[in-house]
């Protein structure tokens, strides 16, 4: 079961989850305050909470694809909880009085690690994961419903489970037999015997006998109805191609240019930019005297490359080097691979850490990237992607970002079909993007960072 925060669906489970450890830190400090006969002020303790919590989401351990076993799960809840207590440190600088004493801030995140820890083991008994499953009938058997029916990720499967398949006439089956439900009785009829909660239209061609009555009369029984396109975008994370067509981008909620969205959005931008200038300048130095050291000191520090960016338009996107100087001998673009030999040893470390990535705050401060949006590709792969893969212009609505909804969802793709996977997740966040959501993608990018996912 899902619901829509700010434009972003989120799991009921996750948030209930999220609910159950922010109580199971916020106990931490008043145990620790109790043990040793002094009560914390709030203030401190909101700090804590508010810090934990964050890195916890940042860690992705509020993610809907998280598969890292239980060993997996403490080293990310008590890298979490580490980096937090960093923050709250670093607050401290700013407002002393919202610092605990050391001994103490580290009896929190001792007592907070083994809270969140059994909370999380004891949340996992008391609530199975099919407990808030919506229990869907999918109208249509053809192409359109077989999409559904092939979604194997456990993740995408969680929030929901099919009870059937109801044929359409004259629609030939291309999902599982055993799954077909005989469409002589009534709709309705069937969606109540199943004790069905949603409704999926999948038909393969809606001119053709479309049961208005028989939905409107389910839909007023209190069933909802959706259309498929709708259902795979809040399942899956992404606008599923496969089953995309022009009228839904037209009418469908979403791809909206909101001036103060914009507005606000590049005042974030901006203000974001400076602040980590700010904050990575030392490491920035050591690299540039990395590769300094390296490739020589006539060598070339940073690398300069034609990008495509808002509405097409064309700027030059500014990372640290990290391949030879002769990587493209010939001027042809070449997709970066695994291992490729063409990274220096520099290279290999900072486009791992995405080092490599910083200085593209400039191009943030220029007004030519953001923050958070579809990654900036190079003209030469826009041209053959465009002509090829249905819809990736679309992707040209949103300022092209340094991280994003695709990052952190799929491993760096350097193939046409990786495109198109990563376009899927673009596009979902052009129709969806918000503060919030950009928010989240970025706490979820530390995670990518911290444990090295996705460079090359």
């Amino acid at each position: 079961m899902t619901i829509s925060l700010f434009r972003h669906y989120v799991r009921v489970p996750l948030l209930l989850l999220a609910l159950f450890e922010v109580a199971a830190i916020a106990s931490a400090p008043l145990l620790v305050g109790w043990a040793l006969s002094r009560r914390p002020p709030f203030a401190q303790i909101a700090i804590f909470v508010v810090a934990c919590n964050l890195c916890l989401i940042a860690m992705g351990l509020y993610s809907a694809g998280q598969r890292a076993r239980p060993l997996g799960l403490l080293v990310r809840i008590a890298m979490a909880l580490a980096l937090a207590m960093a923050i709250v440190v670093l607050v401290s600088f700013f407002a002393p009085a919202l610092l605990p004493q050391r001994a103490e801030l580290l009896l929190w995140g001792g007592t907070a690690f083994v809270l969140a820890s059994l909370g999380r083991m004891v949340f996992e008994k008391l609530v199975p994961d099919d407990i808030f499953r919506r229990r869907v009938l999918v109208y249509g058997v053809g192409s359109r419903a077989a999409s559904l029916a092939a979604l194997r990720r456990r993740t995408d499967l969680r929030a929901f489970a099919v009870v059937g398949y109801i044929p359409p006439t004259g629609e030939a089956p291309l999902v599982p037999h055993e799954q077909v439900i005989s469409s002589e009785s009534d709709l309705l009829v069937i969606a109540r015997r199943e004790d069905v909660d949603e409704i999926v239209v999948a038909m393969e061609d809606r001119r053709r006998e479309f049961p208005v009555r028989t939905l409107l009369e389910c839909r007023l029984a209190g069933i909802e109805i959706t259309d498929l396109v709708d259902f795979l975008e809040r399942e899956t994370g992404k606008v599923r191609l496969d089953v995309l067509n022009p009228s839904w981008m037209i009418f469908g909620e979403g791809f909206k240019r909101d001036p103060i969205r914009r507005t606000t959005k590049r005042v974030c931008d901006v203000a974001a930019a400076v602040l980590l200038l700010l904050l990575t300048w030392p490491i920035m130095l050591v690299t540039a005297i990395a590769i300094l050291l390296e490739d020589g000191l006539r060598s070339d520090i940073f690398y300069r490359q034609r990008r495509v960016g808002f509405e097409g338009e064309v700027f030059d996107v500014l990372k640290f080097r990290s391949m030879r100087r002769d990587a493209e001998p010939d001027g042809r673009p070449q997709w970066a691979s695994k291992a490729d030999p063409r990274v220096t040893r520099v290279g290999a470390v900072i486009r791992k850490l995405r080092i490599d990535e910083l200085p593209q705050v400039i191009n943030v401060l220029k007004g030519d990237m953001s923050f958070v949006g579809p990654r900036p590709e190079r003209p030469e792969f826009v041209s053959a992607l465009g002509d090829t893969i249905p819809y990736y212009i679309e992707r040209h609505c949103a300022k092209p970002g340094i991280t994003g909804w695709a990052q952190i969802c799929y491993p760096y793709g350097a193939s046409e079909r990786d495109a198109t996977e990563k376009l899927q997740y673009d596009l979902y966040y052009v129709k969806n993007h918000s503060l919030l959501f950009d928010l989240m993608i970025l706490l979820q990018t530390v995670e990518i960072v911290l444990m090295g996912k996705g460079g090359r």
